[in-house]
């Protein structure tokens, strides 16, 4: 007897997105590790970022670099339906990479004389900052003219600003939580670690060990982080723009209760 495969959507997500059991299901899925292959020269790459990571050099090369990255990761993952101009990446990007290398530099400068698990916590308040300057400086077209809203059989209806407020405020806070635990309990572990009599004779594995946590963390942080909001974001008709409410309910009248809009990654 052959399957019923009338209500599958290969493009769709394979759980409800309505509910976060659901989404993080989604998002474990789609970024499961063992669809990739590495080259051992990458992760040794990536072994001596990690280690070479405290100079001040160091710090504002690699804030760079992240934030070139997170640049390119926003642009991709903005509401494709807004256009983007090059005058504006290039704005976007300068302002994000100015604001983490900044953060970073100044906060290293005021805590030379702290703890030094108080200076571990640098690189996240640079890359919290970066993401708040970051994502809404890369989507700032959709700021300024609004991204497209849609009534639930997915008609477009209008373009709202507050919508484009709501979705990129939903993504900042979704990259801070998938960064958190990785870069403020991280910091704390390898602190501890450190001063073990064994882990003082084997200080060429503190870097790959740091390596492998912070994998751990993101393997379990990244589909729970993505997964705090649902990707089709529901707005009450109320809450738009006066003139977009207002054009709604002169066309619709009491139809369409509510809009929905992609929020973005």
């Amino acid at each position: 007897m052959e399957a019923d495969l009338s209500g599958f959507n290969i493009d769709a997500p394979r759980w409800d997105q309505c509910t976060f059991p659901g989404r993080v299901k989604h998002f474990f899925n789609i970024t499961d590790p063992r669809t990739i292959l590495v080259p051992d020269r990458e992760l040794d790459w990536a072994k001596g970022m990690v280690e070479k990571s405290r100079t001040m050099p160091a710090v504002i090369f690699w804030q760079w670099v992240n934030q070139s990255f997170n640049a390119l990761v926003n642009y991709t993952n903005r509401n494709a339906a807004s256009p983007t101009s090059v005058r504006q990446m290039a704005l976007s990007y300068i302002t994000a990479t100015t604001t983490a290398v900044a953060t970073a530099v100044g906060m290293n400068m005021l805590t030379k004389r702290a703890p030094p698990l108080v200076g571990r916590w640098v690189p996240f308040a640079a890359v919290a900052a970066a993401n708040c300057a970051n994502i809404p400086m890369m989507r700032q077209q959709e700021l300024i003219q609004g991204i497209c809203v849609k009534d639930r059989n997915h008609n477009e209806i209008g373009h709202s600003r507050r919508a484009a407020a709501i979705g990129i405020t939903q993504v900042v806070i979704s990259r801070i939580t998938m960064a958190a635990p990785g870069m403020i309990l991280l910091p704390v572990i390898m602190e501890r670690l450190e001063k073990l009599h064994f882990m003082k004779k084997v200080k060429v594995l503190h870097g790959p060990l740091q390596v492998l946590l912070s994998g751990c963390f993101l393997i379990f942080m990244v589909p729970v982080a993505c997964g705090l909001f649902p990707q089709r974001c529901e707005l009450s008709v109320s809450y738009l723009e006066p003139e977009l409410h207002d054009t709604i309910k002169a066309k619709y009248g009491e139809l369409v209760p509510y809009v929905y809009f992609n929020k973005g990654l």
